[in-house]
């Protein structure tokens, strides 16, 4: 078996798990619809934000919001595949560590990318346009954010024993990082100890650039974002297949 033909099957699989549970594709795309209706409209009846309704404001950061879930809680299914001996069933086959990581993080990918275009096609209900110009420049941002977030939870995964465990320690992560990404209130004005954390946040240079990309306002230029995220999902993918290598089932 070649590297490539190896990846193409660990992404294939991937898909096919991903397609066969529909649930999943339903509750994934529900929640940030919830929470554009729920608590975009009902602050957006009240409140604006530079010039624009709260509705149509806080779209990119609810946009990454799915992003964030759906890629950092991809690694449970690393503990599922240890759970049900398919992980060792991969690990003895004649590929590198590296290159199973990859398949799953590009499995991983796809996914993110599929349920974030879902909410994408509905931006014109809440006050979004689209020209080619922003569409290709979102879909960098989530190709490099989900990047970062699939191979973060793939490395938290890695050292968890049960999908109980990994839910325990992922809350922990990605309820900070959504809250203190500037997802929902703009970051320009805060105090020095909040804007320390929210600087340090990654999610916080893709909501950035998205809200750049797709409303103009973004507060730091486009490619000071992505640099940003390049190094996050670099750093990320290093860390993950580190973990990989020294991974034990």
């Amino acid at each position: 078996m070649s590297e490539l033909s190896g990846l193409a099957a660990l992404w294939l699989r991937e898909f096919k798990v991903f397609t066969r549970e529909h649930s999943r594709m339903v509750s994934a795309v529900f929640t940030p619809i919830l929470w554009l209706l729920v608590f975009g409209g009902g602050l957006g009846s009240s409140i604006a934000i530079r010039g624009i309704s709260y509705q149509t404001f806080i779209y990119p950061g609810i946009v990454c919001m799915s992003l964030l879930f759906t890629s950092v809680f991809f690694g449970v299914y690393i503990v599922w595949d240890r759970k049900i001996d398919f992980l060792k069933e991969v690990l003895v086959a004649p590929l590198r560590r590296s290159t199973i990581f990859l398949g799953k993080v590009i499995g991983g990918m796809t996914d993110a990318l599929i349920q974030t275009t879902i909410i994408l096609a509905l931006g014109p209900f809440f006050g979004i346009g689209y020209s080619a110009t922003a569409l290709a420049e979102v879909y960098l941002v989530i190709l490099l954010l989900a990047a970062g977030l699939v191979s973060l939870g793939l490395l938290i995964g890695s050292q968890m024993e049960s999908p109980e465990g990994f839910g325990m320690v992922v809350s922990f992560v990605v309820y900070p990082m959504f809250f203190l990404s500037g997802a929902l209130f703009p970051i320009d004005g805060l105090p020095p100890w909040l804007s320390a954390f929210v600087y340090l946040d990654p999610l916080t240079y893709g909501v950035d650039a998205m809200r750049g990309a797709l409303l103009g306002q973004g507060r730091f230029p486009f490619v000071f974002d992505l640099a940003i995220l390049a190094a996050f999902a670099l750093g990320m993918a290093g860390a993950g297949t580190m973990a990989f290598r020294r991974m034990k089932v």
